[in-house]
């Protein structure tokens, strides 16, 4: 008995260590991203002429992940894949791949994210901990789930959110806290890391009040059938353009310039300039005044030309680009207060598009405040039952279907 107490106590001071070392690389690499990744931003909106060399951008990104992907061309996927069945420990190259890749789109204009790049940097870097320790295959799923929590933690600036994701989206249908323990400490550790480097976190405002009635219930119940149904249509376009590239550009590396040629067309069309790169500006600005039903419909185009090209960067903040906006403008239509169908749509979207309720929940509540906390659960279960089987994050394994998830709701509501 007592051997067995001094072998799980040396099991957690182990654990501790090596979440501590994941943590401390996470954070590290995200500060290093979102600094170079700010001065890119800054760089481009003084230099919008960047924009016309997109599709020679993609060119290059689509020749460096040929030449040198290999196995890390299949970026987050890889890693869903991996701690589902660990084979191969993640190759290294896929930190610097990705971390450049992510660069070079939104120096140029692209359309696309950041925390996809975080995540996987966070997940590479501690699978890297598997040569130097002697870490066998369930030990090597912790690390990789710790290492996505930790990088997702580091740059949205959500620790709590961050440990949940690196759990929930692993699976659609059950959350399991195996790792909890681990992800916790990899998520503060990274987070802190990050912030104690001077990293550039995006500010959104807290909610100081937040009504509860039943005006407001049925609004938020409307707005988030909306969310749901626009992150369905947002892969379901993003599926069917990457179909549609395999289909008609058979070289792989000239798939993100052909998207590229597209998105310079569209930008030229379009005029403003608004919707390439991240759009922090834009989030922001729709809390406190009202966006149109354009801005949405136009960021979800862009994204998904970009991303579904092949672009680097991610989905998550393009993803809350639309369901903020879409929110805000919702929010003339129902007459409910602007910013909170905006923190909502903030998380509900994205929530139903990488099929992570509770994480997405949890996050609008550290970034917009706890008394948010029953509309923000409310709103990304029924954003992501709209969703059904799909998301962007394709390896996702299907545990507890969501038909049957209902059901169980249903019963338990009856009794």
């Amino acid at each position: 008995m007592q051997k067995l107490h001094k072998q799980s106590l040396n099991d957690y001071l182990k654990w501790t260590m090596f979440c501590v070392i994941i943590g401390i690389l996470a954070g590290i690499a995200a500060a290093i991203f979102l600094i170079a990744l700010n001065w890119a931003t800054d760089y481009r909106v003084q230099n919008m002429w960047l924009i016309w060399l997109l599709p020679a951008a993609g060119l290059f990104i689509g020749y460096i992940y040929q030449k040198y992907g290999n196995e890390a061309q299949r970026g987050t996927g890889l890693i869903i894949e991996e701690i589902h069945d660990p084979k191969n420990i993640i190759p290294l190259r896929m930190a610097p791949l990705i971390f450049i890749g992510t660069l070079i789109t939104h120096l140029f204009g692209g359309s696309a994210g950041r925390e996809g790049t975080a995540v996987q940097m966070g997940s590479t870097l501690a699978d890297q901990l598997t040569k130097f320790f002697h870490i066998n295959k369930e030990e090597r799923k912790i690390l990789l789930i710790a290492g996505a929590g930790a990088g997702f933690s580091a740059c949205i600036g959500a620790p709590l959110a961050g440990a949940l994701f690196g759990l929930e989206v692993i699976q659609i249908g059950k959350l399991r806290l195996f790792a909890l323990f681990e992800c916790l400490i990899a998520s503060f550790v990274g987070f802190y890391t990050c912030t104690f480097l001077g990293a550039p976190h995006s500010q959104f405002p807290a909610l100081d009040m937040v009504t509860y009635n039943w005006p407001t219930l049925g609004a938020v119940v409307l707005a988030s059938l909306v969310f749901g149904a626009a992150a369905n249509v947002f892969i379901q376009l993003t599926h069917f353009l990457e179909f549609i590239q395999k289909k008609f550009v058979k070289a792989k590396f000239l798939r993100p310039f052909v998207g590229g040629c597209f998105l310079l067309i569209l930008y030229y069309c379009e005029g403003s300039y608004r919707y390439a790169g991240l759009g922090i500006p834009e989030i922001q600005n729709s809390f406190s005044h009202a966006s149109s039903w354009y801005a949405p419909f136009a960021k979800m185009i862009f994204t998904v030309l970009t991303v579904g090209s092949g672009f680097k960067g991610g989905e998550f903040i393009p993803l809350v680009f639309i369901g903020t906006t879409l929110g805000s403008f919702l929010s003339t239509q129902m007459l409910v207060s602007q910013a909170l169908l905006a923190s909502l749509g903030f998380s509900a979207v994205f929530a139903a598009a990488a099929n992570t309720p509770i994480a997405c929940a949890v996050l609008a509540c550290e970034l917009f405040g706890w008394k948010i906390a029953p509309y923000a659960f409310l709103s990304c279960w029924i954003a992501y039952f709209m969703t059904g089987h799909l998301g962007i994050y394709k390896n996702q394994r299907i545990v507890f279907s969501k038909k049957d998830q209902l059901l169980k709701i249903f019963t338990l509501f009856k009794k």
